[in-house]
C-alpha cells in the first residue's frame, strides 16, 4: 500500500499507546517550527488521523467498562454499562 490508503491502514493497526507516542512526537516537531511548510502540512494531517484513531480506541474502551451494581445491603448485584455521565 502507498499514499493515504497505506497510512490509514498503518494507523488503523496501531495500539493506543503507539499512536499517542507518534502524535506527541508530531506535536513537538510542529511546535519547534524547524520543518518546511509542506512537511508541516503532511505532519498535521497525519496527526489528525492519529488523534481520530486514539479517540475511537478510547470510545471502544469506555464502552467495555462496566460499573458494579450494588444491592441495598451493599453486596454486588450484577453489572451495567458505564454511563459516561455518572461520576
Amino acid at each position: 500500500m502507498s499514499g493515504a490508503a497505506g497510512e490509514a491502514a498503518d494507523i488503523a493497526g496501531m495500539t493506543f499507546e503507539a499512536a499517542l507516542r507518534e502524535l506527541e512526537s508530531i506535536v513537538e516537531q510542529l511546535e519547534s517550527g524547524d520543518i518546511e511548510l509542506e512537511q508541516s502540512i503532511a505532519k498535521y494531517e497525519r496527526g489528525e488521523a492519529l488523534k481520530a484513531h486514539c479517540e475511537a480506541l478510547l470510545q471502544k474502551a469506555e464502552a467495555r467498562v462496566e460499573k458494579i451494581l450494588l444491592r441495598s445491603d451493599g453486596s454486588p448485584g450484577g453489572t451495567a454499562p458505564l454511563d459516561a455521565d455518572d461520576s
